[in-house]
């Protein structure tokens, strides 16, 4: 059974929380007028990604009143949502996916695990990974720079996972690293990966929301400033990409201790006659 995706590269406006639910709710369902079983947003979208923002007063899950209108818009159209937010969590920060699904209660489900150089004077890393079925696929969860680390996603496919989801808000510059990161982790792994990216304010993000497939080829993307990527996400070419291409049931978890060798001299050039 194939799950069609849908990919969101929006502008978040920071502080804005109420603002950016509603427009993540619009989002769920343009996806669902797409057919998307599925979608995703880029990290910190309902906060905005501001460094002002993740020192100030948080959206906590306590009460979730404020998170309604995404819940109704999950309800009504059957689409699961994946949405990224600064998110007050007792007393530590994170940088949270939450995993809102019709008929259930909004879930913290995955705190991202790298944390950048900014992000460290504010937010607490996760400390495990987190996926969930849909069909005969299985989605695990990454923010942004967590997949720039192999062993993220060669983690995620070990516990099972098909699809690797990837929120992100990627800066000037940084397109050819991101982009290469996806399809890396997408062929090392033999698996989907979905990226979705913030642009806009306040530091002129990028965006670049797609998809790939199992052996790293971009099949969707978003050819407007804003909007959706969507793909069919088919487990049969998971089974077909690594049956062909065999790293990922070659790989050794045995490579044993690494030698190292002395200091070799270095080749001098002869010394020219007198």
């Amino acid at each position: 059974m194939t799950v069609r995706i849908a990919s969101v590269q929006a502008e978040a406006v920071p502080g804005a929380v109420e603002h950016n639910v509603a427009r993540a709710a619009r989002f769920v369902a343009d996806s669902s007028a797409a057919a998307a079983d599925v979608v995703l947003f880029p990290e910190a979208f309902l906060t905005g990604y501001d460094k002002t923002v993740f020192a100030g007063v948080l959206p906590h899950l306590e009460h979730r009143t404020w998170l309604q209108p995404l819940q109704t818009a999950v309800d009504e159209t059957g689409v699961t949502a994946v949405v990224n937010t600064a998110l007050q969590a007792g007393e530590h920060r994170t940088l949270t996916d939450l995993l809102i699904v019709p008929g259930r209660r909004p879930h913290p489900a995955y705190a991202k695990q790298h944390l950048h150089a900014p992000e460290r004077e504010i937010f607490t890393p996760g400390t495990r990974g987190y996926s969930f079925g849909v069909g005969d696929l299985r989605f695990a969860l990454s923010v942004c720079y967590d997949a720039n680390f192999p062993e993220h996603a060669a983690a995620a496919a070990a516990a099972g996972a098909t699809v690797y989801l990837n929120s992100g808000a990627y800066f000037p510059g940084g397109e050819r690293r991101r982009d290469l990161h996806l399809a890396a982790r997408a062929l090392d792994n033999g698996m989907y990966v979905v990226y979705s990216g913030l642009v806009g304010a306040p530091s002129d993000f990028i965006g670049g929301s797609a998809v790939f497939d199992p052996l790293g080829r971009r099949i969707a993307d978003v050819t407007e400033r804003e909007g959706l990527a969507i793909a069919e996400i088919d487990p049969a070419l998971v089974d077909e990409a690594r049956r062909d291409q065999r790293m990922w049931s070659d790989r050794r978890t045995d490579l044993g201790a690494y030698e190292r060798s002395a200091s070799l001299s270095r080749r001098h050039s002869p010394t020219a006659s007198a």
